[in-house]
């Protein structure tokens, strides 16, 4: 099977470098019309400049696809509705979108100022509220739809100085959650990318030089053409680095149910190793489910 973008229209933001700029070409090589957005800045977000953006447009036009560039902030409304705005002036309408853009500002939760955490979650999770409440109708009235997240393993899992990076992380993932529901009857998929890759946002974590060669963006974009495509799942989280590909879920235990008008804490307490066998653990799909499973442990 081949996965082909013929007449689609891919917005990628933060798409001037790194992992954007990788999903960016991957998406022109496959026939995608694509809006390359990014404001330019340094990797804590300030400063700004076109150039970056122009240049994966000039890469793209020279391998022979079509492509335009855009400024826009994602963390300006009025700057997403010009980068929507573009698209559908250039192209009439927009198939794809990959919330990529980020920023970094780490520093442990004791000495991270309130400013850079808000700044950090107002562009990885605000601005991809932004842009995807901006393309959400479009999709709606096209009836088709293919949303990416970006999140980490630092919002999953936890990372050491990225509270503010690793909370808006797992707000995509519950975006997403909701968004695969909601879109369901319009035949819009939504799912999310947990990459590990090379760029400029990671050089100075101190890898090894050869486990940092390893780490090319290149061998993280599949996942994200895959999560685009026509035969795509939907609400998962793809984990993608140096070629390896995985599943990720947030499961959950078969758990215990205490009963009686003593119920108290001691009896957790007691009962805790059972209540927190990952034995029969499954992922659940909806808040409704989960509610399900309540009542049926109580029915047992």
């Amino acid at each position: 099977m081949t996965i082909s973008f013929k007449d689609k229209v891919a917005i990628v933001t933060g798409a001037g470098g790194g992992l954007g700029r990788c999903h960016a070409l991957q998406f022109a090589e496959r026939g995608a019309k694509v809006i390359v957005n990014d404001l330019g800045g340094a990797v804590d977000g300030s400063g700004g400049s076109s150039e970056a953006a122009d240049k994966v447009v000039d890469e793209i036009k020279t391998m022979g696809g079509d492509a335009i560039s855009n400024g826009s902030s994602v963390t300006d409304k009025a700057g997403v509705k010009k980068l929507v705005d573009d698209a559908m002036a250039a192209y009439g309408r927009i198939d794809i979108l990959v919330n990529n853009a980020g920023v970094l500002r780490d520093k442990s939760f004791a000495k991270v100022t309130l400013d850079d955490f808000e700044f950090v979650v107002d562009v990885h999770m605000m601005g991809s509220v932004y842009c995807t409440k901006a393309v959400w109708p479009i999709m709606v009235e096209q009836k088709y739809g293919r949303i990416v997240m970006t999140s980490s393993s630092s919002g999953i899992f936890g990372n050491f100085g990225q509270s503010n990076y690793g909370s808006a992380k797992m707000g995509v993932v519950g975006l997403m959650n909701t968004l695969r529901i909601e879109g369901q009857k319009n035949n819009i998929k939504v799912n999310s990318l947990v990459p590990v890759a090379a760029t400029r946002m990671t050089e100075n974590l101190g890898m090894p030089d050869a486990v940092f060669d390893s780490l090319k963006p290149e061998s993280v974009s599949p996942a994200v053409i895959f999560m685009a495509s026509e035969d795509a799942p939907d609400g998962v989280m793809i984990s993608a680095g140096a070629g390896v590909f995985a599943m990720a879920e947030i499961v959950h235990s078969e758990g215990i149910a205490l009963k009686g008008d003593n119920l108290n804490a001691d009896m957790l307490a007691e009962k805790w190793s059972k209540a927190s066998d990952m034995t029969n653990s499954k992922a659940l799909r909806s808040g409704a489910e989960h509610t399900a499973h309540i009542f049926k442990k109580l029915s047992e």
